[in-house]
């Protein structure tokens, strides 16, 4: 099998530089086949697939759940495939993606729990509650913002497993679904502008603050000067 392809649902919006410095990271240090963009594509991407979709749904959890089965759904993507989010840095070279997470869900929902975030910590009860239905007692986190390695078939159960959910924990589902196992990390979500993160480690997300403000921004984009092929010429 040859190098997967990625794909990385696209909210609307014509600016998106966090996209911008992660095509560039994928092109220097991800080994990647084709990249998809699923919803919207902004106008100075070049070089990649695109599948346009609805994004209508009442909340940004209902969009991504629409494009990450839009891609499973499409025959020329391949099986299994890199997902990705528009916000996701790979800082240095790798050979393969390896399997992570964050821990069981239990320990994720204590430090949620303690910060008071409504929907994200409702669809992540829900999330672990109908895993424990299905039969796996302390279910693992898989809401790291790091690439996932995604099989198609295994991904649409999940999806279809959790249908009735409002704000579905898509890649914890398939996680434990599909047994995935893999390595524990802590996540790598840089969410203010100070100097303090890890500036060392292979893998960086940050909010849009964080990137154009803050510290971890000017460290990505010092990182990635130079246009890549999924740039359109300026």
């Amino acid at each position: 099998m040859g190098p997967l392809d990625l794909v990385v649902p696209v909210r609307e919006g014509a600016v998106n530089e966090q996209l911008r410095y992660a095509l560039r990271s994928w092109a220097a240090h991800l080994p990647h086949g084709r990249v998809w963009i699923i919803g919207y594509l902004p106008v100075w991407v070049a070089g990649v697939r695109h599948v346009p979709t609805e994004q209508a749904g009442r909340t940004k959890y209902v969009n991504t759940t629409g494009a990450v089965r839009a891609a499973c759904e499409h025959p020329e993507v391949s099986d299994p495939f890199l997902l990705c989010n528009d916000d996701f840095f790979v800082m240095r070279p790798i050979e393969e993606m390896p399997v992570l997470h964050r821990g069981p869900v239990c320990e994720v929902e204590a430090y949620y729990a303690s910060r008071g975030n409504g929907s994200y910590l409702r669809g992540l009860r829900e999330t672990r509650d109908l895993l424990v239905e299905l039969g796996h007692a302390d279910p693992l986190s898989y809401e790291l913002h790091v690439p996932l390695k995604v099989g198609k078939a295994a991904m649409l159960g999940a999806l279809d497993a959790g249908r009735h959910l409002d704000v579905i924990h898509k890649r914890t589902m398939y996680g434990n679904l599909a047994g995935l196992g893999g390595e524990r990390i802590d996540d790598v979500k840089v969410m203010h502008r100070m100097p303090r993160f890890p500036a060392d480690s292979p893998f960086l997300s940050t909010l849009p603050d964080a990137f154009t403000n803050g510290a971890v921004g000017h460290h990505i984009r010092r990182a990635f000067p130079q246009a890549c092929a999924y740039e359109r010429r300026r």
